[in-house]
């Protein structure tokens, strides 16, 4: 396929299938990565002390309720250190919550005014001060001035590249890598990755202040080699579900064969690598974690009516769990399938997409492999 640059954003908006009410399985990977945020902003003060305007960016940070609870437990994180230092003047602090132009800032803005209400009842006091402001823009790029930003936060954006990869012409009926692909789809990817990681880091380099943190959690792979295992079966089911459809009629053959996801899941060795190489940065931490699939499903809101019923021992059935799951895939993969094939179909796709996702969830326990690390900038 013609290689292209993608603008990437989720489901926008407050509906069924929206990134805002379908985004509880990313707040479960924020939760399991909040003790190495915590740890590395208390290292960050611990070497350089406290800044009187502590700057921060969110990138990536999307539109759902999971960004501004991640920056109110970074203030939370501040202001307990600042307490343990005996550090009593509340500190000024400026946040950038970043995204591509496509993403819903509109919705997030109208977060704010709880969100500040929060922030003055937690602290008790009407003396801090927290500016917020949406940056729309790349993150594969600059940002900032030079030496402005003291914090860096991502979370599951880094997997997005910044365009289709070169050189996906054979691999047709597969979206993604598969095991089924051909050899030189794997190195496009990863050409594309290294590239893209790499100017990734030389813009924050450029950026943050000496000492300054970064701290990134993303969807990564659990082999080093990724024909011997597919870490990406949800992009094979999901495949599979377009291939029903071009036999069926509904999907032309050529949308499909010129169709790949613009996203790459890193091996340990190549973040390391890319991270090594690029030279800004020191590796001060790497967490590797697992998140089953359907992990929201038991953190689901059931009073919304999704789950109308429970099986054996409260267990949520193989066709609800489906179903759930296929929605919070579809909230992060929607606009893209949309762009690339139209609207008209997405509907039918994404039901097809759960009875697969059913079945495969009735025999398999998988689990998404997330990696969390944490950069100092030398």
């Amino acid at each position: 396929m013609g290689v292209k640059e993608v603008d990437v954003h989720m489901t926008v908006g407050n509906g069924a299938t929206s990134y805002a009410n379908n985004s509880a399985h990313q707040k479960i990977g924020i939760s399991k990565a909040k003790y190495v945020l915590d740890e590395s902003l208390k290292e960050m003060f611990a070497d350089d002390g406290f800044p009187d305007c502590f700057k921060m960016v969110d990138l990536g940070c999307s539109s759902g309720p999971n960004t501004l609870s991640v920056v109110a437990q970074i203030i939370g994180t501040i202001l307990r250190v600042r307490r343990l230092n005996n550090v009593d003047e509340l500190p000024e602090m400026e946040v950038f919550l970043n995204d591509l132009e496509g993403n819903d800032f509109n919705n997030l803005f109208k977060l704010l005014p709880s969100f500040y209400k929060k922030l003055k009842e937690a602290t008790g006091n009407e003396a801090i001060r927290c500016f917020v402001s949406g940056l729309p823009g790349s993150f594969y790029g600059r940002l900032f001035p030079s030496k402005t930003l003291n914090f860096v936060y991502s979370s599951f954006s880094l997997q997005w590249l910044s365009k289709i990869p070169e050189g996906l012409e054979d691999n047709k009926e597969n979206i993604h890598m598969a095991m089924a692909s051909p050899p030189g789809i794997f190195e496009a990817y990863a050409t594309q990755y290294r590239r893209d990681f790499t100017t990734f880091l030389t813009s924050r380099g450029q950026e943050m202040v000496r000492g300054g943190r970064m701290v990134l959690t993303f969807v990564g792979r659990s082999v080093e080699d990724p024909s011997t295992r597919d870490d990406c079966a949800h992009f094979t089911l999901l495949a599979s579900s377009l291939i029903e459809m071009v036999n069926e009629g509904l999907v032309k053959e050529s949308d499909l064969h010129s169709f790949n996801m613009p996203i790459y899941t890193p091996s340990k060795q190549e973040v390391e690598g890319v991270i090594h190489n690029e030279g800004s940065f020191n590796l001060e931490k790497f967490e590797p974690f697992l998140v089953p699939w359907d992990a929201h499903v038991k953190h689901e809101d059931h009073t919304r009516g999704r789950i109308s019923q429970l099986g054996a021992e409260g267990s949520v059935p193989d066709h609800i769990r489906g179903k759930l799951v296929s929605d919070f895939i579809r909230a992060y993969t929607e606009p893209v399938l949309a762009s690339h094939f139209g609207s008209s179909i997405i509907d039918n796709l994404y039901g097809r997409y759960a009875k697969k996702l059913a079945e495969y969830l009735a025999r398999e326990q998988p689990s998404f492999f997330n990696i969390i690390i944490c950069l100092s900038k030398k």
